[in-house]
């Protein structure tokens, strides 16, 4: 099964590499949605403080549903995925081999630019590097959503804005922790409650989302 995933995670991050474009869209919206902020709302320190945390979430939210859709649609447009399908090795390990992928595409980047978005936004030394660990474990909880989001609505026309309907209201708890935890370094508390439920909410995904994804990719494919 580790084969399996660490074969499909190595072809899924090759042709992300030819496809360059697409695999930095949304680093891209993330950036220069969240560094519009400041701009909009001018430069007192105190409210960019105060909004950082909820920006920058949303953000990278809406910039990982931009891709989620493609996790899944090209493999479906060449015949590929059906092969996938008919294979004997296990179908969960291909989810989770192309959940790495587009994590790794996508959602690391999500994580490296944020300190840059926390200098932006005038946070402290200590909220930066809470508001990455929160990204750190809420990005794959977004990968492994929208992989049932995707799978669901596989094949569909309108299917990027079913994968909004769908995934977005399931990303809500991850939104509220992670800006929860941010807010609590800034108040002078602990962020380790927000941080426990955030990794207790990414094992839950980790437990269920994969195995929602590939019965969903095989209704979709019948």
């Amino acid at each position: 099964m580790s084969s399996v995933l660490l074969a499909v995670t190595r072809r899924d991050l090759l042709l992300a590499r030819r496809r360059r474009v697409e695999a930095l869209l949304p680093l891209g919206f993330f950036v220069v949605a969240a560094g519009l902020f400041p701009i909009g709302v001018g430069p007192e320190p105190q409210m960019l403080r105060t909004i950082a945390p909820g920006v920058v979430w949303v953000c990278a939210l809406l910039a990982a549903m931009l891709s989620v859709t493609q996790m899944f649609a090209s493999d479906h447009q060449d015949g590929s995925l059906e092969q996938l399908l008919l294979a004997p090795q296990p179908l969960v390990a291909v989810v989770l081999g192309k959940v790495l992928a587009h994590w790794l595409s996508s959602g690391l980047p999500l994580v490296l630019a944020a300190p840059l978005l926390g200098v932006l936004f005038d946070m402290r030394g200590t909220a930066i590097g809470v508001l990455v660990a929160t990204l750190l474990l809420g990005t794959p909880v977004l990968s492994l959503l929208g992989a049932v989001g995707g799978a669901l609505t596989l094949g569909l026309r309108s299917g990027a804005a079913l994968v909004f309907l769908i995934v977005l209201p399931l990303t809500i708890p991850a939104l509220i922790f992670g800006t929860g935890a941010v807010g609590a370094v800034e108040g002078g508390q602990s962020p380790q409650a927000h941080l426990s439920l955030l990794g207790a909410l990414l094992i839950a995904a980790l437990l269920g989302a994969p195995w929602a994804t590939a019965a969903a990719l095989r209704i979709s494919l019948d």
